[in-house]
């Protein structure tokens, strides 16, 4: 198998691997600092996302004023602090202001701001920020649940915890109840 092309993240983990005292040609590391960068490239595809691209129009004009919700749309992104994976469960509802949007159009906005360098905190708010902007909604609701490694496999090493992060705009950050209702209607359910 011909050796994959050598850039400078392929570069940087070959002198890491160096630096950790690791031999980066020995038998089970020749190739790996191509397949970090490689690897790197997918897990931070997001920053060359284009989303009007990718909503490539779905969006679609209808009279329907009740709550839309996506739940437990499953995502996976790195920690910008330790460079760590977390991975979870993203929760998105919005009430239409006339419009809806292409159902798996949500997901896919979800999965750009996860394949970035992230924390958990503003990847919440850039989805439901995103959503308003696309969509001019009445009001946008966004929940992320996850497990980050940085939390289970270092620091207080405590497998299992969740982080939950919420964000809401318009309809739902005035009115109590329309929070409440998102909430027991993500429950409501569950997988």
């Amino acid at each position: 198998m011909p050796p994959l092309p050598v850039g400078k993240i392929a570069e940087n983990v070959r002198q890491m691997l160096t630096s950790l005292g690791e031999d980066p040609e020995r038998d089970g590391l020749q190739r790996t600092p191509e397949r970090v960068e490689k690897a790197m490239k997918f897990l931070t595809g997001g920053y060359t996302e284009n989303i009007p691209k990718l909503v490539n129009g779905a969006l679609f004009e209808v009279a329907y004023d009740e709550m839309v919700i996506v739940k437990e749309i499953e995502f996976f992104s790195m920690c910008e602090h330790h460079m760590l994976p977390f991975w979870g469960k993203a929760n998105v509802a919005y009430i239409p202001n006339g419009k809806v949007i292409g159902l798996s159009k949500i997901p896919r906005i979800v999965d750009v701001f996860a394949r970035r360098l992230q924390v958990q905190e503003r990847m919440t708010q850039e989805i439901a920020q995103t959503l308003m902007d696309i969509l001019k909604p009445k009001g946008v609701a966004v929940m992320l649940e996850a497990e980050h490694t940085c939390m289970s496999m270092r620091g207080v090493e405590k497998p299992g915890s969740l982080t939950v992060t919420t964000q809401f705009r318009g309809l739902f950050k005035d009115d109590p109840n329309e929070q409440l209702r998102f909430l027991s209607l993500i429950r409501a359910g569950q997988r």
